[in-house]
C-alpha cells in the first residue's frame, strides 16, 4: 500500500498537517491567556480608580463642610477681632459650632483655633492656654516656619483629655479669618482609621490587595493589614492621589484565577513544544525510509564519474549534489550554445568591417559563404555600400531613452533593414559601425539603374517607417556600385563622403557618384578673405554685409563643404566680429560673448540644413547688427576720440585717472576706450597718460626748485617713489641727476 509515491507522500506530509492544527490551536490558548491578563489589569485599574476618588471626595467633602461651617458663621470673625477682650458669648457659640462638627462627621477627630495673638487655643470643650495643650507640638511647628499648604503626612494624635492612647490622623492648616487671615489658625484633623475603613470595604481580601504610599515612598496602610498577600501576590496598577500626596498600588494574591489561566497556558505550550519534537522525529523516521530513489540516482552518478569527489570527512548533501550536476552540465551546454551565437556573431563583425576597409581579403569569398547573410556572392559580384545615421543623435536619441531603450531601438532598426530589403528584393547585411551610424551592404542584381532605384525606394521606406513608429529621423547616403570584394571600400568611402555633407543634401537620402571618392581641399585663405570683407562691411555700419554673407554661403554650396568645413568657418567669422565690434558696448560685449556664441553654435550643429544655418545666423547677426549701429549713432567715434583727448590733457594730473574713469565719464566701455587708444594714437592709455605727465615733470624739473615729492604731486603720483621709479624707466636717468645734468651745461629747450 505504502509503496506508491503518492502514499508515501500523504504519509509524509499528514504530521505536518497535524503539528500546524495543533499550534494554532495553542497559540489560541496563549491568545486567551493573554486577553485574561489584560482584562484583569484593567478592572484592577477600575476598583482602584474608584477606590481612590472616594477617598479624595470624603477628604474633600470634611474639608469643605468644615470651612463652609466657619464661613457662614460670624463668631469666628468675633472671636479674631475681638482686640485681646473675651467675649464668653463669642467664645461659646465657636465651640458649640465645632462641636456640631465633630458629631456630624465620622471622620473628624477634632476642630480646634488658635489665636496666635493671645497664644490661646479654643477646642469644642472651651478656651485654653497653649502652654500645656495636647497639641501644642504642632502649634510649634506651624508657628516657627510656613508648613506646604494642603494635607500633611500622616502623623500622631493625642488629646490628653479624652484619649489615652494616640491615634493617627491627617492635618490640614487654615488661615483665619478665612480665607487666607493672618490672624490665627483653623485646625482640621482627620481620622485616619476613617480612611482606612473605606479602603478596607472595597478591597476584596480573598482575590486582591492595595498598599498606600506617602510621597516619600512609606507605607502608610495596606488594605487588611495584609503584608504577606502584598509580598507574593503581583502588582498591576499604581495610582497618585494628588490631594494627599498618596501613591495606590493595587494587584492580584497570589494562588487565584490569573495564576491558574497562566499555569494552564504554560502547560498547553509544553505539549505544543512536545508535540513539534514528536512530528520532527516522525518526519525523520519517514524520510529514511523514501530514502532509496535518491540512493539509486546517488549511485548512478557515483557510477558515471559525473560529480567531483568529496575528500572531506563531512557527509556531502545528496540532494545539492544532484542539482549542482544537473546545474553544471546545464550550465556548459548554455556556455557553449552562448560562445557559439557570440564567436560566430563577432566574425560575422569583423569580416563586415574587412570588406569596409579592404583589410584581410584572404579567402574572402569562401569567408562570406560561411559567415555572411548574402548568399551566392563570387569574387565578381558587384556591391553597393549605403550609410544610415540618426539624425540630431545626441538630443533626439540619447537624451530621450535610456541606455537599454537605445540597444533595444538599435536591434529594432536593424530588423527594419532587413526586413525591408527583402520586401524591395535585395540582398542586405546591415551591421553597426557607430554608436549614432549603421552600414548596409547590398549584393547587386540587375542593372546600375534598376540596383539603384530599389536602393532609393528602400531608403524611403526606411525613414518614412521608422520617423512614423519609431519618432527617429535618419539619413541615408548611397555609394555607388563596385565589382568584387576588394572594391567595396570605395563605394564605402563615396558613401561616407556624401554623408559629410548633410547640410548641403536635399532632403536625408543622398546618392554618391563614381568620382566623389576624392575630397577636394578646402581653400581656406578664399573664406578668410571674405570673413574680413563681411565684418569690415559689418563694422562700416553698411547695409552690404547681407551681400558679402550671402555670397559665402553661395560659395559654401559652389564648393559643397563638407558639414564640419561650413561650422568651423562660422564660428571663425563670429569670433573675428565679435573681436572687431564687441569693444563698442558692454551691450554689445554681453550679445558676442563666448556663452552666447556657443548657444549659436549649438543650434548650428542641431540644423539639418545649409538654409536653415543661414536663417539662424541671419536672425542673430541682425540683432547684433541693429545694436552695434544704436551704440554708433548714440556717440560719434571721431567725437568721442577727440573729446577723450582733450579730457585726458587737461586731468593728466588727477591721480585717479584710468580707463574706469574714462568708462563712467564717458558711458562706454574700459575695453572700447582702450580700443579707441589703440586704433588712433597706436599707444596704450597708459602710455599715453605717461608721455604728458613726464613732459611736465621735464618742465618743472628745469624751471622750478619744487622737491620732487611735490613735483610727484603736480603730475599724478602718490609719492616721489613711485615718480621716480616711472621717470628712470621713460628718461633713463633719475628725476634729480636730469635736473643736474641739464643746469649744469646749457641746454636749447625747443
Amino acid at each position: 500500500m505504502f509503496r506508491t509515491w503518492y502514499h508515501r507522500l500523504l504519509l509524509s506530509y499528514f504530521p505536518i498537517f497535524l503539528l500546524t492544527v495543533t499550534i494554532l490551536i495553542f497559540a489560541s490558548f496563549v491568545f486567551i491567556n493573554d486577553i485574561s491578563r489584560t482584562e484583569t489589569k484593567k478592572a484592577d485599574r477600575i476598583t482602584a480608580s474608584y477606590l481612590v476618588d472616594n477617598v479624595d471626595r470624603t477628604v474633600k467633602e470634611v474639608e469643605l463642610s468644615v470651612l463652609e461651617a466657619a464661613e457662614r458663621s460670624d463668631a469666628y470673625k468675633r472671636y479674631f477681632n475681638n482686640q485681646g477682650q473675651t467675649d464668653k458669648g463669642t467664645i461659646y457659640a465657636v465651640a458649640q459650632n465645632l462641636r456640631n462638627l465633630t458629631r456630624e462627621s465620622p471622620y473628624i477627630q477634632s476642630i480646634y483655633l488658635y489665636d496666635k495673638l493671645n497664644e490661646s487655643v479654643l477646642t469644642e470643650t472651651g478656651l485654653k492656654e497653649l502652654s500645656g495643650f495636647a497639641d501644642e507640638d504642632w502649634i510649634n511647628r506651624i508657628t516657627s516656619g510656613p508648613l506646604p499648604e494642603g494635607w500633611q503626612p500622616v502623623r500622631e494624635y493625642k488629646d490628653g483629655f479624652i484619649q489615652r492612647t494616640s491615634v493617627r490622623v491627617l492635618t490640614i492648616n487654615k488661615g483665619m479669618p478665612l480665607p487666607f487671615g493672618s490672624e490665627g489658625v483653623l485646625v482640621i484633623n482627620l481620622k485616619m482609621s476613617g480612611i482606612e475603613q473605606i479602603v478596607d470595604s472595597m478591597v476584596n481580601e480573598q482575590l486582591s490587595f492595595l498598599t498606600i504610599l506617602d510621597s516619600d515612598g512609606q507605607v502608610v496602610y495596606q488594605a487588611h493589614s495584609d503584608s504577606e498577600g502584598v509580598r507574593n501576590g503581583k502588582q498591576l496598577n499604581t495610582l497618585h492621589l494628588k490631594r494627599l500626596g498618596w501613591t495606590f498600588a493595587s494587584g492580584i494574591k497570589a494562588g487565584n484565577l490569573f495564576s491558574w489561566v497562566s499555569v494552564i497556558s504554560y502547560l498547553w505550550v509544553a505539549i505544543a513544544v512536545g508535540t513539534v519534537v514528536c512530528a520532527i522525529l516522525y518526519l525523520v523516521y519517514v524520510t529514511r525510509r523514501n530514502y532509496k530513489p535518491i540512493q539509486v540516482i546517488m549511485n548512478r552518478i557515483e557510477g558515471h564519474q559525473i560529480r567531483k569527489m568529496d575528500q572531506s570527512n563531512d557527509r556531502t548533501d545528496e540532494m545539492m549534489l544532484i542539482d549542482g550536476v544537473l546545474e553544471d552540465l546545464i550550465n556548459h551546454m548554455t556556455d557553449y550554445d552562448k560562445k557559439s551565437r557570440e564567436n560566430l556573431l563577432l566574425q560575422r563583425s569583423k569580416l563586415f568591417n574587412d570588406l569596409l576597409h579592404s583589410e584581410r581579403l584572404d579567402n574572402v569569398v569562401q569567408r562570406m559563404e560561411e559567415l555572411s547573410p548574402l548568399s551566392g556572392a563570387h569574387s565578381t559580384s558587384r556591391f553597393t555600400v549605403v550609410l544610415s545615421e540618426i539624425n540630431r543623435y545626441e538630443k533626439v536619441f540619447q537624451d530621450r531613452y535610456t541606455r537599454e531603450d537605445q540597444n533595444t531601438l538599435k536591434f529594432a532598426l536593424m530588423n527594419v533593414f532587413q526586413e525591408l530589403a527583402r520586401s524591395a528584393e535585395l540582398q542586405g547585411w546591415a551591421e553597426w559601425i557607430g554608436a549614432d551610424r549603421a552600414a548596409i551592404l547590398f549584393l547587386a542584381t540587375g542593372s546600375n539603374e534598376e540596383l539603384t532605384e530599389k536602393i532609393r525606394i528602400f531608403a524611403e521606406g526606411c525613414h518614412s517607417w521608422v520617423e512614423q513608429n519609431l519618432r527617429i529621423s535618419l539619413s541615408f547616403g548611397i555609394g555607388p556600385a563596385v565589382t568584387g570584394p576588394g572594391a567595396i571600400r570605395d563605394s564605402y568611402v563615396a558613401a561616407g563622403n556624401v554623408m559629410q555633407h548633410k547640410l548641403l543634401m536635399h532632403g536625408d537620402i543622398a546618392l554618391a557618384e563614381g568620382g566623389e571618392a576624392r575630397q577636394p581641399l578646402l581653400e581656406t585663405y578664399k573664406y578668410l578673405q571674405m570673413i574680413a570683407e563681411f565684418v569690415k562691411q559689418f563694422r562700416m555700419s553698411s547695409g552690404q554685409w547681407r551681400e558679402q554673407l550671402d555670397g559665402i554661403f553661395e560659395a559654401f554650396k559652389q564648393d559643397y563643404l563638407q558639414d564640419n568645413d561650413i561650422r568651423s568657418l562660422i564660428q571663425a567669422m563670429l569670433q573675428m566680429l565679435s573681436r572687431e565690434v564687441a569693444v563698442m558696448s558692454e551691450q554689445l560685449q554681453d550679445e558676442l560673448s563666448a556663452e552666447n556664441a556657443a548657444k549659436r553654435l549649438k543650434l548650428l550643429e542641431e540644423a539639418e540644413s545649409i538654409d536653415e544655418v543661414k536663417g539662424i545666423l541671419f536672425e542673430y547677426l541682425t540683432d547684433v547688427f541693429r545694436t552695434y549701429v544704436s551704440v554708433s549713432e548714440t556717440k560719434s567715434y571721431r567725437a568721442m576720440v577727440t573729446e577723450m583727448k582733450n579730457y585726458i590733457e587737461e586731468n593728466f594730473a588727477n591721480p585717479d585717472l584710468s580707463l574706469k574713469h574714462l568708462s563712467d565719464r564717458f558711458q562706454v566701455s574700459g575695453k572700447y576706450a582702450s580700443y579707441l587708444f589703440k586704433t588712433e594714437f597706436n599707444m596704450k592709455f597708459i602710455d599715453f597718460v605717461t608721455e604728458l605727465r613726464m613732459k611736465k615733470a621735464e618742465q618743472l624739473l628745469l624751471e622750478t626748485e619744487y622737491s620732487l615729492q611735490d613735483i610727484a604731486l603736480q603730475v599724478g603720483y602718490a609719492n616721489a617713489i613711485t615718480f621716480g621709479r616711472v621717470f628712470k624707466r621713460v628718461a633713463g636717468i633719475t628725476p634729480g641727476d636730469y635736473r643736474s645734468s641739464k643746469r649744469g651745461r646749457p641746454t636749447s629747450r625747443t
